[in-house]
């Protein structure tokens, strides 16, 4: 507890900083919209500073997405407003705040273009900044962040509330795992761990937490949407960026990327490339002090994938604009394992069971849109169409030596899986201070696998069954419709809404109709926000969500198996939901900024991990999923961005989170040698885990040129339904030097410097066991990127909407 309360001091320091605030005073007030004035299209984060004449800055801001700007707590006096923005011309003006006239209205602020500054690279941020906006935590990636790994799953453990799993690649959010990822406010079919890994850190420029979505985004995801903002449709002419990079340990892991975009006129053609190859060793054990036996399990992943993008834009004239694009994506690789069982007591019984799997999977996305803006400013209508496809095969062969019956055996599983989405949506800004919003929407999704084995076991009279094959069919057809309405009161705004949906589920298996689910749910959402000055923000807002289960829940066909544990899904599970509540408040400071917020869930059916005893074998586990009664779950999350000196920056986030989770589990009492049916015991259990946080990114400009970087990572102890999980931590430290006038960035990055990272354990449920599980870690990372071309523009803004099904494999834990 120590840490716990070093934590909670370092941010009531920062708070007690952040209450002298100088600028509190300040009466006047300048609005304005920014356009660009050949386009006439508005510029969003344009740099907005108002300044003494003698050119000291007072106070500033940016434009949000529609160019507009409100700067607030100006003196009396006459001042100085700059706005600049890259590949622009500086437009500046002097304003005079006096008792009579303490709101000036600027108007339309037409930019021109800066022709001297064409040819000039595109600039990316030296350092990531992070802004709390209605609905989402927007962070915005700076060179600093990039140079954290080369991938997105790299920089991932680096954000506020999120973690990744760096053994299964699974990604949370608030410590929860139901969470929809999204990249450019698409879906995907590619499996989250792979997609993230596909992704180059040099190709991101925002990413967005929505914790707590509105009624217009979809309401699947208990802990919200992370959505993944690539570097595209912004510059005018011909432009892009170039990397690679190299990370070993033990094996090696390799990156590249390539991004272009052109524009011109009423074009805008854009593409990119990411190719990653790697090999991943990944070793551990678990120890049963009741048989004094030990498991060791050793497992080296071989992949290679590559990830294409290319896509149109067409602006047919000032109000409408046609958008196409498509994602393919190629992916194979192959797992080489084995598991040792050894019994210390018993040298007869240890077994070994080698693994070797090869798999790959392909996809496609084609996407459709159409945009149409009305004379007045905001009003717009926009048709959407997505197709996504998916094939995937696995050849599994398992080789058994000792003391196991079974002889060797394959496994065979091909899956194939459709999703359509068309979605309609209508905005109309009814007055300056109020706007509405409309939708319809639907998503038909189909999944079809088929399994084959080899393999056999036997039934409850130790009479030897050849394994079936298996065919499943999961249909999940979805029609919704939302409304959604907001209104400015002075330094007071709402946002309420609704979402109407009607669900229509059916599973197959074996072409037998085994499960069927038909619903319709509303779920509302509203949000309050007060703005008493520029520097202070507070918000209060509700929603209601929902998990459905995603295919590796209610999958019935095995997952993966290890001699002693099995892993199957539930085709019987319902749809989790979740009422959720967060308040939060946001200071501005002029050094930087501080978030803090709390939030609760009420989570009705919850659904969770179920272990279960194997009647076949009583050594062997089953791991399934199943709902149960309704829990809760709450946190508090702090986090700032905070420059203290010229050369040091950072960012730091501290959250605590808390939920009550339920399962089923069974255990063997008193099993000795001989172990049977009637020693089983089952049980519900309920577990309470408290855990939490701290991370802390420092950037430390040395030269112009060259940057030096540290990041620690601390999770306190945890619980889940079988282990008492023990603290992790980790040290980062790396440096990036600037290349070619700033066209180029050289980094390098020593990860884990002390060796500490490992997931270790300890536990009671079905077994008692403790054991410990350690990956490649240790690694030295090395890149190179180039960034070429000019000019300074925001094309097509895109919807940024979440829908992904999740394809939950719940781990082997």
């Amino acid at each position: 507890m120590k840490q716990l309360f070093l934590v909670i001091a370092l941010f009531a320091c920062v708070f007690t900083h952040a209450n002298i605030d100088p600028t509190l005073d300040k009466p006047g007030k300048i609005t304005g919209v920014v356009f660009d004035k050949n386009l006439q299209q508005p510029i969003p984060y344009v740099t907005v500073a108002v300044k003494t004449l003698s050119g000291e800055i007072i106070t500033g801001g940016v434009t949000d997405d529609d160019g507009k700007f409100i700067i607030e707590e100006i003196p009396e006096g006459k001042s100085n407003v700059s706005i600049q923005y890259i590949g622009y011309k500086t437009y500046s003006t002097e304003i005079e705040i006096s008792r009579g006239n303490r709101n000036i209205d600027l108007g339309n602020i037409e930019l021109e273009e800066d022709i001297a500054a064409l040819g000039e690279v595109t600039v990316v941020a030296e350092r990531s900044t992070i802004q709390q906006k209605l609905d989402r935590k927007v962070i915005n990636v700076g060179k600093d962040l990039t140079t954290a790994g080369p991938t997105a799953s790299d920089i991932m453990n680096n954000l506020p509330s999120v973690s990744v799993d760096q053994q299964t690649g699974d990604i949370s959010l608030r410590g929860n795992q139901n969470v929809r990822v999204m990249v450019d406010g698409k879906l995907s079919n590619v499996p989250i761990a792979q997609l993230l890994k596909q992704i180059p850190s040099t190709s991101i420029k925002q990413i967005e937490l929505i914790t707590n979505p509105s009624a217009k985004y979809n309401p699947e995801g208990m802990s919200g949407i992370i959505n993944i903002i690539l570097h595209k449709n912004v510059n005018i002419g011909f432009n892009g960026n170039a990397s690679v990079g190299l990370t070993y340990e033990e094996q090696a892991k390799f990156n590249s990327a390539i991004d272009m975009n052109y524009r011109n006129g009423k074009i805008n053609l854009f593409g990119n490339w990411g190719h990653n190859s790697s090999k991943n060793e990944n070793f551990g054990h678990i120890y049963r002090p009741d048989d004094n036996s030990e498991q060791r399990f050793e497992f080296l992943d071989d992949s290679r994938s590559n990830l294409f993008k290319v896509g149109l834009d067409f602006y047919l004239n000032d109000n409408h604009t046609i958008s196409v694009f498509t994602n393919q994506n190629i992916f194979d690789g192959s797992t080489t394992g084995s598991t040792n069982i050894l019994y210390f007591d018993d040298p007869a019984r240890n077994q070994m069971q080698r693994f070797l799997s090869v798999n790959d999977n392909q996809s496609g996305q084609y996407n459709f849109n159409y945009k149409l803006d009305f004379a007045k400013e905001g009003h717009n209508i926009e048709l959407e169409a997505d197709y996504n496809d998916f094939e995937s095969g696995e050849d599994a062969n398992f080789a058994f030596s000792g003391a196991n019956p079974f002889n060797n055996y394959q496994d065979f599983v091909d899956t194939q899986r459709e999703r359509i989405t068309v979605n309609l949506d209508y905005v109309n800004p009814l007055t300056e201070k109020s706007k509405l919003e409309l939708g319809l929407e639907a998503r038909l999704f189909e999944t079809n696998l088929a399994y084959m084995s080899t393999g056999q076991s036997f039934n409850s009279e130790g009479e030897i069954i050849p394994t079936p094959d298996t065919d499943f069919d999961y249909e999940r057809d979805i029609y919704s419709a939302y409304v959604t309405y907001g209104r400015n009161y002075e330094k007071w705004s709402f946002q309420v809404g609704a979402r109407a949906e009607t669900v229509d589920v059916a599973a197959d298996t074996n072409q037998v109709r085994s499960f069927t689910n038909d619903y319709f749910q509303l779920y509302p959402s509203a949000y309050v926000t007060y703005t008493p000055t520029e520097a202070n923000q507070f918000q209060v807002s509700y929603s209601r969500r929902v998990d459905r289960p995603g295919l590796g829940q209610v999958n019935p066909i095995r997952e993966w198996s290890t001699p002693l544990i099995s892993s199957f899904g539930n085709t019987q599970l319902q749809p989790q939901f979740t009422n959720s509540i967060e308040a939060n408040y946001t200071r501005n400071m002029e050094k930087g900024s501080i978030t803090g917020g709390v939030f609760f869930r009420a989570i009705e059916d919850e659904i969770n991990r179920a272990v279960f005893v194997d009647r076949t074998d009583l050594n062997k586990v089953i791991l399934t999923f199943d709902n149960f009664d309704n829990t809760s779950a709450y946190g508090i999350e702090l986090s700032t961005n905070y420059r203290p000196t010229s050369w040091w920056n950072f960012n730091a986030s501290f959250d605590l989170y808390s939920q009550t989770q339920k399962g089923i589990t069974e255990r063997l009492e008193d099993p000795g040698n001989n172990p049977t049916v009637q020693n089983i015991i089952t049980e519900t259990v309920e577990v309470e885990n408290t855990a939490w946080n701290f991370r802390m990114f420092n950037n430390f400009k040395v030269t112009q040129e060259l940057t030096f970087s540290a990041f620690g990572f601390y999770r306190g102890a945890n619980r889940n339904l079988q282990f008492e999980i023990e603290p992790m931590y980790f040290i980062n430290l790396g440096a990036r030097y600037s290349l070619w006038d700033g066209r180029g960035t050289f980094s390098v990055n020593y990860n884990d410097i002390l060796d500490s990272m490992k997931f270790a354990f300890d536990g009671q449920r079905p077994y008692a066991q403790t054991g410990e599980f350690n990956w490649e870690s240790n690694t030295v990372y090395v890149g190179l990127s180039y960034r070429f071309g000019g000019g300074k523009y925001r094309a097509k803004s895109r919807k940024r909407r979440d829908d992904r099904e999740k394809d939950d494999s719940g781990g082997i834990f």
